[in-house]
């Protein structure tokens, strides 16, 4: 026997609840129902659309029906009880009954969350940053040049060589490896090694992060590079005096200008 569900068994007692509290007056003929008293268990009643879809599914799958008319009284409705034969039912797994729809929210069958992105676009999010260092870069600049002079120095002398006679600061780290090395390493061999290992270093450390506790061969690689030619320029810079010997500053003096 077809099993009805649970939600229209509540409507249709309710229906029939408020149609046997209200208290209308019969007409001549009766006004007609279009509900009838379930053949199954608890005597609910059941639509019309509802018996109408159901008796005609039944009958076309080969099922026998039989309609048995109640009479009553004078103003009251006439109702049909149909009475269904013994017809398989389909069931799943363990015996249960499944229905062909129902409403499945989209929190349970869709991810509705977004999941974080560890990229974001070039514009606006990079260009904005850049911008706002470059503007920042440049007030500094501006900023320094007006409580610091930079004046430019007389004009050269070809008769007079300057004693120390310094590169400028950017070149200071080569010039203080000429003093340890043969001009072919100091020049050629030691920088060419230095741009090819850091050229090696993107093939060297794939790793994708771009967090430097990620990063260590990348950011110890860097580190080695900027700290030698940092320590090279320092020394050629305050602590090479006359004849580029080695000096104290503190002591002898400073012997470099921007």
């Amino acid at each position: 026997m077809t099993e009805i569900p649970e939600h229209l068994r509540k409507r249709a007692a309710e229906a029939r609840k408020k149609a046997e509290s209200s208290d209308a007056p019969a007409d001549g003929g009766g006004e007609a129902a279009a509900s009838a008293d379930s053949a199954s268990e608890g005597g609910s009643k059941i639509p019309a659309h509802l018996l109408e879809r159901s008796k005609s599914a039944k009958q076309k799958g080969g099922a026998t029906t039989a309609v048995a008319p109640a009479a009553a009284g004078v103003g009251t409705a006439v109702a049909a009880a149909t009475a269904v034969a013994d017809a398989p039912v389909m069931t799943g797994p363990a015996g249960h009954t499944q229905r062909l729809l129902t409403v499945v929210k989209s929190g349970s069958i869709q991810d509705i969350k977004m999941k974080p992105l560890d990229k974001v676009h070039t514009w606006p999010h990079l260009i904005v940053v850049e911008f706002g260092a470059a503007l920042f870069c440049t007030a500094f600049t501006l900023i320094f040049s007006i409580f610091v002079n930079a004046p430019l120095l007389e004009l050269a002398n070809v008769n007079e060589t300057p004693n120390p006679s310094k590169a400028p600061w950017y070149f200071l780290g080569l010039q203080e490896l000429l003093t340890m090395f043969h001009p072919m390493v100091a020049g050629v061999t030691i920088p060419g090694i230095g741009l090819i290992i850091l050229t090696m270093a993107p093939y060297i450390d794939k790793n994708p992060s771009n967090k430097p506790e990620d990063r260590k061969i990348a950011v110890t690689l860097f580190t080695v590079f900027l700290m030698f030619w940092a320590v090279l320029t320092i020394i050629g810079s305050f602590f090479r005096g006359p004849g580029f010997n080695f000096v104290f500053p503190w002591a002898d003096g400073l012997f470099f200008e921007l």
